[in-house]
């Protein structure tokens, strides 16, 4: 976390220059609230200091600072970085980060992250070419009915979106993450890492519905954004799914996470490519979002402190709009940590227990393991993994996907 903190501070140090040239010198100044901001945060949390109330505009402000007055009731003491919960500190420290660009005159729309996301996509250029031209053979035959098969190609393109969450950058300390091998054939490779496959069980229940709506709830910008984006389009392609709508982040989140300004990007790095299927896919894409078979959606729930547990209480209106999903998929190990509450599960522990009360709709979990917890094992699976590979709850290269048809409104 430090690293990641003070890699924003020198994100504004290098962006000095066209910053200047573009704003002047107001927005030179911006640059330095920023990094000065940052440092400020980054000298509290190595010192272990109490995390204070947050004091820009922001819509969510009130509900950053109630939040932490509840805490504080709650445990009969000011949370600090060193002992409070590690999910709650590591969400305020995002949010700490984006109160130094709200606080700007001019430069408070900055993504502090956009050039390692930016640099991310353009890396993983050549398997994005792959996916996509694969994907254009397979859309072609849907829109011809030649396509028997929709189950094995249900299966591959969920594991393809499963294994891109591999690109993640909050893991990496903001270091270079991108894809780089061929994602057809990392499907085939990777099986035997995911620890629960639960996807027999969502396509049961996905191809037995009337094509209606499905969720996903979006994790990192680039190659990982992508493959959600083939996904989505092959559920509406294939029938499975009448409109899918797209969930992202109201600000720049855990260095990678998928902004609006994200999902436009993706757009455009498409349109300065000189590729038959990124053609395609662009124009057929814009189109979704027009007639509203993609809706994108971006709400401060997911960039709240919150556990999804937590919904109901907080936020329910958005528990009520995702009950009118027939299926929910979340992507990533932040998204799998918030559904889990973050707690020190025994691995055997039955998932949908471990989703403490949070049944909006029939719902999947696709994540590569990146934090030390994951519940619905079988008994001894945690003991075989970890004679094999001693941090395999932490280098995501070990997976899961599961899924819970349990719904309560």
């Amino acid at each position: 976390m430090p690293s990641i903190v003070a890699g924003v501070a020198d994100t504004a140090f290098r962006s000095k220059v066209w910053i200047k040239e573009k704003y002047g010198e107001e927005g030179s100044e911006d640059l330095k609230k920023v990094a000065g901001g940052v440092s400020k945060l980054r000298n509290e949390m190595m010192t272990g200091k109490v995390l204070i109330p947050i004091t820009d505009t922001r819509s969510d402000v009130k509900l950053w600072n109630d939040y932490l007055r509840e805490v504080t009731e709650r445990d009969g003491e000011e949370p600090t970085w060193f002992v409070s919960p590690w999910l709650y500190v590591e969400c305020y420290m995002y949010r700490r980060i984006q109160e130094s660009v709200e606080k700007c005159n001019i430069l408070n729309k900055f993504d502090v992250f956009m050039d390692q996301k930016r640099k991310s996509l353009l890396d993983s250029a050549q398997p994005t070419l792959i996916l996509l031209n694969y994907l254009m053979t397979v859309v072609n035959d849907l829109d011809s009915g030649e396509t028997s098969d929709k189950q094995k190609l249900f299966k591959q393109l969920m594991q393809i979106s499963l294994w891109g969450n591999k690109c993640d950058l909050s893991i990496s300390g903001g270091q270079d993450n991108a894809q780089t091998s061929c994602p057809l054939d990392q499907v085939n490779k990777l099986r035997q890492f995911i620890l629960r496959d639960d996807l027999d069980q969502v396509w049961q229940h996905l191809s037995s519905k009337s094509p209606s709506r499905v969720d996903i709830v979006l994790d990192n910008a680039g190659f990982e954004l992508i493959t959600d984006l083939c996904l989505a389009e092959f559920l509406i392609s294939a029938k499975l799914a009448s409109s899918v709508h797209l969930h992202a982040k109201a600000f720049p989140w855990f260095v990678s996470d998928v902004t609006k300004d994200d999902f436009d990007h993706t757009f455009q790095f498409f349109m300065q490519n000189n590729s038959l299927a990124m053609d395609m896919f662009l124009k057929r894409w814009k189109g979704r979002i027009e007639d509203g078979s993609w809706v994108f959606k971006v709400h401060d729930f997911w960039t709240s402190p919150f556990a999804y547990c937590d919904m109901n209480k907080y936020m329910p209106e958005l528990y009520t709009d995702l009950g009118n999903s027939t299926l929910i998929i979340f992507k990533g190990d932040l998204n799998y940590r918030k559904l889990v509450g973050d707690r020190n599960w025994p691995t055997t522990t039955p998932f949908e227990d471990s989703l403490c009360g949070f049944h909006p709709a029939p719902l999947c979990a696709l994540r590569t393991l990146k934090a030390d917890l994951v519940t619905g094992l079988e008994e001894g699976k945690a003991e075989e993994v970890k004679e094999q590979d001693r941090n395999w709850m932490i280098n995501g290269n070990w997976a899961v996907a599961v899924y819970c048809d349990r719904i309560v409104q």
